[in-house]
């Protein structure tokens, strides 16, 4: 997938009527992850093009496509950076948020700005302050230890769960966890001393509203396996109970 600064609106299946924005390359990848499921496929195969869009740019192209979604009655759920890549490594990241919820304001006011992140990038203050501002911070971890992550997102630099934890701790709350459930020869993300350590980090948090999913569409990885939304429902039970939201999509 290569996407253009903005795209859509595409149905998503946890965000409704979505309005995309890609702040990496639009004929390429970068990310600080190489998740071995990404439908952007692998960091490698993303070379070709790097140059990253400018707040002005971003403004532009927005603009132009607010006007036209609203122009001819085009419903907007939600605005919602995500692309190909990681969004907040953009450095105009900051200002970019401004300038959107500036434009949502303007022509789709009961639209929720959204950013799907890997919350790699919290611990910078201008990325934190940003992701504050927005409707939905959507924050990935997908397993509670260094190594499983390694295995799974495999991070490009160094990354620490437990610093990863401190630092959305900082959002007391009022952020949205996003978890990837899936298996194969190498892990499970049922196994239940993983799953315990996982609810634990939950519980920790506290977050607002967690989403779970699985694989939906191709991955650069060969034997991963996906779970049915029976099994994951059965596998957040616990935390249910004790009364957090979960959403699960499969």
């Amino acid at each position: 997938m290569r996407e253009k600064i903005v795209f859509g609106p595409i149905h998503s299946r946890r965000l409704g009527s979505s309005l995309g924005i890609n702040l990496l390359p639009e004929n390429g990848k970068i990310c600080n992850f190489d998740c071995i499921y990404c439908e952007c496929g692998w960091n490698r195969d993303g070379r070709e093009d790097k140059v990253l869009p400018t707040a002005r740019k971003l403004r532009d192209a927005l603009q132009a496509k607010l006007e036209e979604c609203r122009k001819e009655g085009i419903r907007i759920d939600s605005i919602t950076f995500s692309g190909d890549g990681e969004p907040t490594i953009n450095p105009d990241f900051p200002e970019i948020i401004d300038i959107t919820l500036e434009l949502r304001d303007r022509y789709y006011p009961e639209a929720v700005v959204s950013v799907l992140s890997n919350a790699t990038m919290i611990g910078k203050e201008a990325v934190f302050e940003a992701l504050r501002k927005v409707d939905n911070p959507i924050l990935k971890l997908d397993a509670p230890t260094d190594g499983l992550v390694a295995l799974i997102n495999q991070p490009q630099g160094a990354y620490h769960v437990a610093e990863v934890v401190e630092n959305l701790k900082r959002f007391e709350g009022n952020f949205v966890l996003q978890t990837m459930f899936l298996k194969s020869d190498r892990f499970d993300s049922s196994e239940p001393a993983q799953l315990a350590a996982w609810m634990e980090i939950v519980r920790e948090l506290r977050p607002r509203e967690i989403m779970v999913y699985t694989l939906d569409r191709e991955a650069p990885a060969e034997g991963l396996e996906k779970f049915t939304v029976e099994e994951m429902e059965s596998l957040v039970r616990p935390l249910v109970e004790e009364g957090f939201k979960v959403q699960v999509r499969g």
